[in-house]
């Protein structure tokens, strides 16, 4: 059973919401500022909140008297799931595949599948701070590495296509109030997605993970720039190539959409902490449509072709495409590599419209 739901969750009048045993899975961004409370403190209230689950890297510790605590990773345990009655999912996504809160209810819908629960499942969907816009190939769990769609519309997409028949209610983002008192960034979904311009860069940026150059982890602009102790050199790239510097439209990391500057920053924590790395960052040139993943494998091609200490074997494992890796690799062109990626998008753009629930649908960046 399916339901598309276009009225607040605090005015679902659901039986099992009302008396039966809740879990509730959610973030720091399950945050309402009409009520000032978490979701969870809300719930708590009405006296049938059993069990919260927290994922990864979000809110820590104990969070309300009586009410059970469990951090999840990849999925939620079955015996986790065997006491309660229904599962509430308050999560902010960022528009991306990479995201765990995506894999993470594609694991929990296939077990309510597999075991044929009858769990109720209840999304507070989100607004995408990433927007419609698609980038890129179709992965593992059907997604293209930026997917255009919101939370719920992923979960309507994952339920058809696993033919689930768990009860399945979204709540319309449209329903709830707080869609139109914060941005999608303003509470961050976890510590490195920091504000506006990081969901713009993120699907392409995060490859680097995959990589021995940082992201910007453990700086206050993670996804907008990038670098290693090892790309030093780049301060004299330019020069022995004659270039006249990084914007210019024949140099290989150019792109139109933005302005590159050359940089140095140290990370306080993760990879390469307290050293000095050297690297780019981006920056958005207004009003200029950005293809991320494009210009990131661009990139991720150049340091390849430039530094021999590159290391990028762990890079397939963000990408799931061998085509994409065989570029990065520089065993085919660009030209061939980009019409690969309109093929594959065009593909998503026409399975995406039977999952949108908000009359608008994904779009693609030429």
């Amino acid at each position: 059973m399916f339901s598309f739901r276009t009225t607040p969750f605090s005015l679902q009048e659901d039986s099992v919401l009302r008396k039966g045993r809740i879990g509730v899975l959610c973030n720091q961004a399950a945050w309402h500022p009409e009520t000032g409370e978490y979701l969870f403190e809300t719930l708590a209230r009405r006296g049938n909140l059993k069990k919260i689950f927290s994922p990864e890297h979000s809110l820590y510790g104990k969070l309300v008297d009586g009410v059970e605590t469990i951090e999840v990773a990849s999925t939620i345990e079955a015996s986790d799931l065997n006491d309660i009655d229904a599962l509430v999912i308050e999560l902010q996504d960022v528009g991306s595949r990479y995201s765990n809160y995506t894999s993470l209810l594609f694991n929990i819908f296939k077990f309510l599948k597999v075991t044929d629960s009858s769990l109720s499942v209840f999304i507070l969907d989100r607004l995408n701070p990433s927007g419609r816009q698609i980038e890129g190939t179709l992965g593992i769990i059907g997604l293209p590495h930026r997917h255009g769609l919101t939370l719920g519309e992923v979960a309507n997409m994952f339920y058809t296509e696993l033919n689930a028949k768990f009860p399945l209610h979204i709540i319309s983002a449209n329903a709830e109030s707080v869609n139109r008192e914060l941005m999608a960034w303003t509470i961050p979904p976890f510590s490195d997605f920091s504000g506006l311009f990081t969901s713009h860069f993120y699907s392409g940026q995060c490859l680097w993970r995959g990589t021995n150059v940082s992201y910007g982890h453990g700086t206050n602009r993670p996804f907008e720039q990038f670098g290693a102790p090892f790309l030093e050199p780049l301060f004299e790239y330019n020069r022995k190539n004659g270039f006249s510097g990084w914007n210019d439209p024949e140099n290989p990391v150019s792109n139109a959409s933005l302005n590159i500057r050359w940089t140095r920053f140290v990370p306080a924590y993760g990879i390469y902490q307290n050293e000095t790395c050297f690297g780019f960052q981006l920056m958005f040139v207004p009003g200029v449509p950005y293809h991320a993943l494009n210009h990131a494998l661009q990139l991720l091609r150049f340091i390849h072709d430039n530094f021999a200490e590159f290391d990028c074997s762990s890079l397939n494992r963000y990408l799931e495409d061998a085509t994409l890796m065989s570029y990065v690799e520089g065993n085919i062109d660009w030209d061939s590599t980009r019409e690969y990626i309109k093929a594959e998008e065009q593909k998503w753009l026409r399975k995406s419209k039977k999952f949108a629930l908000y009359g608008d649908e994904p779009i693609r960046v030429k």
